[in-house]
């Protein structure tokens, strides 16, 4: 997975790396791993990424529609 950019991703879920480990259950010294290099990124890890975006924008209506 080297076109991938974990840390721009993980960013983009307005998350640190520590929220994001916590949020897929693995320690925060793997997703440091990952960002650097040190470990590839598992195949897994975009999907999940898609899931929490859209867990976000989900959240994001909820809130929007019981607010009004």
């Amino acid at each position: 997975m080297n076109d991938y950019n974990l840390k721009e991703e993980i960013k983009s879920l307005g998350m640190t790396q520590k929220e994001f480990a916590a949020n897929i259950g693995v320690a925060e010294n793997t997703v440091s791993q990952w960002v650097r290099g040190v470990i590839d990124t598992p195949r897994w890890v975009p999907r999940m990424i898609e899931l929490l975006h859209k867990e976000k924008k989900y959240e994001q209506a909820k809130k929007a529609f019981c607010n009004k």
